[in-house]
């Protein structure tokens, strides 16, 4: 009998401990503020110039970061911002 008295205390000392926890914690807590998320207008990636026919990828594109994009020139290809036209035009 007197384990069960010492268990009944220590389980009630437990309640009351993490009781003052979460009372202490959710007194800290700070409100969140939801802010929606930036609207972003993406224009079309396969634009045709005026006057010029679109014509299809013949291939998968290279890698990140490539648009299929008109060159005066060599007509349509694969371009990146960085690396330049795929397969080395210039």
């Amino acid at each position: 009998m007197k384990s069960k008295n010492v268990l009944s205390a220590l389980g009630a000392g437990l309640l009351a401990l993490i009781g003052a926890l979460v009372t202490t914690v959710s007194a800290q807590a700070q409100p969140v503020i939801v802010v929606p998320p930036p609207v972003v207008v993406a224009r079309p990636v396969y634009v045709a110039p005026p006057g010029v026919v679109y014509v299809r990828p013949t291939y998968v594109i290279p890698g990140p970061g490539y648009v299929w994009h008109y060159h005066v020139h060599h007509g349509w290809g694969w371009y990146h911002p960085h690396y330049g036209w795929h397969r080395g035009w210039h």
